[in-house]
């Protein structure tokens, strides 16, 4: 057999050396040998600070947070980049004891997930008792193969005491690898959190380019930011209820002076009765206002240029037990 010749950087036409280029643009290919790379799942009942533990390691807002539970309703990917090594965390809706078919869809999508990482995250918050949701969660991943961390989440909210006692009742609720004390908030031991779940990973070469901090499509981004301002201040039974579409964003031409003209934003926010649609509005449209103005600086600021809000309320009745509807609007 005649040997393999491969070509040298003379040999090759400019076209392919630009492509060379560009690709190691995207991806650092100058890393260590021992480099690790891979996945992390953040699991545990809704409203424990998954989302906000999530967005304190990445260093960016990429997963909305609310104080309402049940606010994840996607599986959201966060990048984390180190010298050594590179994490991607995946934040999951809570899991639950679901009451629609959304609530199924979301508990199979958590389940798929943890399946497909090297390494699993639960957290218990600090400041509530460990209840059935915890022992619930905790039954389902005895059943995994993949080592799990348990982080005890929100200790800026309690006294030292305190954590001490929850991480010993975590300790009754599993064989778990390791346990660490965390607070997304304040920032607490969350470089730490990073370094232990390094430690799971394979060797690999990076998985995203450098500076990447999350894959989620554009569309999907600006739908949870506007979702997120719609949540603040609303009644506790009216979140779940409340979807957003973002049917279709059209691009103005430049301006005379060559700077991006406008990007118009046409978006749909679905409510399951037309009582919660008059709340959503509110009296003369005010509340519709103010979630507009809230989310169209958060917008701005992801995608660094000016929009135009155009947000229409639409009733869809019971939309959370309708398999079409479900579809329509990606669960």
């Amino acid at each position: 057999m005649s040997d393999i010749h491969f070509p040298d950087e003379s040999e090759l036409p400019p076209e392919a050396n630009a492509l060379a280029d560009g690709y190691t643009g995207l991806i650092n290919l100058d890393y260590p040998e021992d480099f690790r790379a891979g996945f992390a799942c953040v699991v545990g009942r809704p409203n424990v600070g998954k989302s906000t533990l999530m967005n304190a390691m990445v260093g960016s807002k990429i997963a909305i947070t609310s104080n309402t539970p049940e606010t994840t309703r996607r599986v959201i990917r966060g990048v984390v980049h180190h010298e050594d090594w590179q994490l991607v965390l995946v934040d999951t809706p809570g899991l639950h004891k679901p009451r629609t078919l959304l609530g199924k869809r979301l508990n199979d999508m958590v389940r798929e997930t943890l399946t497909a990482v090297d390494i699993v995250v639960f957290c218990i918050p600090a400041d509530q008792d460990i209840g059935p949701g915890d022992r619930y969660i905790a039954s389902e991943l005895a059943e995994l193969k993949t080592p799990v961390i348990c982080a005890v989440t929100k200790i800026d909210l309690v006294p030292r005491e305190r954590v001490l006692d929850q991480l010993a009742a975590a300790h009754e609720l599993g064989d778990f690898a390791e346990f660490i004390p965390v607070s997304g908030e304040k920032g607490t031991q969350v470089e730490d959190l990073g370094t232990l779940l390094a430690g799971y990973l394979p060797e690999s070469p990076p998985l995203y380019p450098d500076g990447e901090l999350t894959d989620e499509p554009e569309n999907v981004m600006i739908a949870e930011i506007i979702r997120e301002a719609a949540l603040a201040g609303m009644r506790e039974e009216l979140p779940h209820s409340v979807a957003v579409q973002v049917e279709e964003i059209i691009e103005r031409p430049a301006r005379d002076d060559g700077t991006p003209g406008l990007l118009d934003v046409h978006v749909n926010v679905f409510v399951e009765r037309d009582s919660q649609k008059a709340i959503i509005i509110g009296k003369g449209g005010g509340n519709l206002r103010k979630i507009g103005t809230k989310a169209r600086r958060g917008i701005e600021a992801m995608l660094g240029r000016h929009i135009y809000l155009d947000l229409h309320v639409r009733t869809a009745k019971e939309w959370q037990r309708d398999p079409k509807m479900l579809n329509r609007l990606g669960f």
